[in-house]
């Protein structure tokens, strides 16, 4: 199996396009309901059936809690992988992360509820691209990457994947083309959807007949769009949305009875019970996650990144004001009342932020 196969790779350079970017033409998967609420019809194709030991203590433990949890019941009955993708939705609410068109990079992604609800706000014409260092099944639809988001060669390969425009949806690039090559596009997309693909709103009021002189003012803020877009892309910066749900990695200690997340000797899913530990590990996180960001984000792109508290997150919040216009910290509903998790949420990055300002000059 694939997996078996990427296990026998070195950590690093285990890095695998886990689904074919045709995929991501497709529509959103219909048993994702909107609000996520109703039940879900079918079950996925991709469910095994495994045989296991008998379950530990702690094993037993967190099946009872999540069957007493009402999120996780309503999490399986709306098909979504996980609890936690209603923490997205709830802080996208309130926020407002997504739109349609957008390109979004989901940092540790699996099991990849984050990455559906994503992929459904982003829609029509919407690209998502995951990556942890665990092999899982993404949504259908999404494009992913199995490594290390520590590691700076797997970043660079990230960035990179995601500049080259890989894992568009074919009809956003054959649309593109057909513009270069001076065709009609004539296919019902949306204003600002032309424009995010290289098609500004001067053009378009160009072909309709309308005079710029009409609206003077609208002319200028679309040239300066155009303008900043332009440069944006010249640094690589095509990222609209970057999400960081990921944990600190820590050394495995014992086998697991799946193989496949286990023989990974490094995990982003799990926190190790300490607190001090937990927090100075998501520290390095977001560091990783805004450094990431500040190379890939376009101007007016959003970033949201969870942390666990202590007394380090105050600077993180300080580097994220450089950065972005506003930034909020919040604790969803959803987010266990126990758990010391809580996200970051950076709007709309600033067209002239500093790199040493926002990074610190390491």
């Amino acid at each position: 199996m694939l997996n078996k196969a990427v296990a026998r790779l070195p950590t690093e350079l285990r890095l695998l396009l886990l689904c074919d970017t045709r995929f991501a033409a497709l529509p959103a998967r219909p048993n994702i309901p909107i609000p996520w609420s109703s039940p879900a019809h079918s079950r996925s194709p991709h469910h095994h059936l495994q045989t296991r030991a008998a379950s530990s203590a702690s094993s037993s433990r967190w099946k009872t809690r999540q069957s007493n949890d009402s999120y996780a019941r309503e999490a399986k009955v709306a098909g979504l992988k996980s609890r936690a993708a209603f923490k997205l939705l709830e802080i996208n609410d309130k926020y407002r992360l997504f739109r349609p068109g957008d390109t979004v990079v989901d940092l540790g992604y699996a099991p990849g509820s984050w990455s559906q609800v994503a992929l459904n706000r982003t829609q029509p014409g919407g690209r998502v691209v995951g990556i942890d260092i665990i092999p899982a099944q993404p949504p259908r639809g999404v494009s992913t990457l199995q490594g290390d988001f520590l590691s700076g060669e797997i970043r660079e390969e990230l960035r990179r994947f995601v500049v080259e425009g890989q894992g568009r949806p074919r009809r956003i690039e054959e649309m593109v083309r057909r513009e270069g090559e001076g065709e009609d596009e004539g296919d019902g997309w949306t204003e600002e959807q032309l424009e995010r693909e290289g098609r500004g709103v001067v053009e378009l009021e160009r072909a309709s007949g309308q005079q710029e002189a009409d609206m003077p003012s609208e002319g200028r803020r679309t040239d300066k769009r155009l303008s900043q877009r332009q440069a944006d892309e010249a640094e690589g910066r095509v990222v609209n949305v970057v999400l960081s749900d990921m944990c600190e990695p820590w050394p495995l200690v014992a086998s697991s009875w799946i193989k496949s997340v286990s023989n990974p000797w490094r995990r982003m899913m799990n926190t190790s019970g300490l607190s001090f530990r937990d927090h100075a590990g998501s520290m390095d996180l977001c560091h990783a996650a805004l450094t990431f960001a500040f190379d890939t984000l376009s101007t007016g792109g959003n970033f949201l990144c969870k942390f666990y508290q202590g007394e380090e997150d105050k600077a993180l919040e300080l580097r994220l004001k450089k950065l972005f216009d506003k930034t909020y910290r919040i604790k969803p509903d959803s987010s266990r009342k126990e758990s010391k998790e809580a996200y970051f949420v950076g709007l709309r990055r600033k067209a002239g932020a500093v790199r040493d300002e926002v990074l610190g000059g390491g």
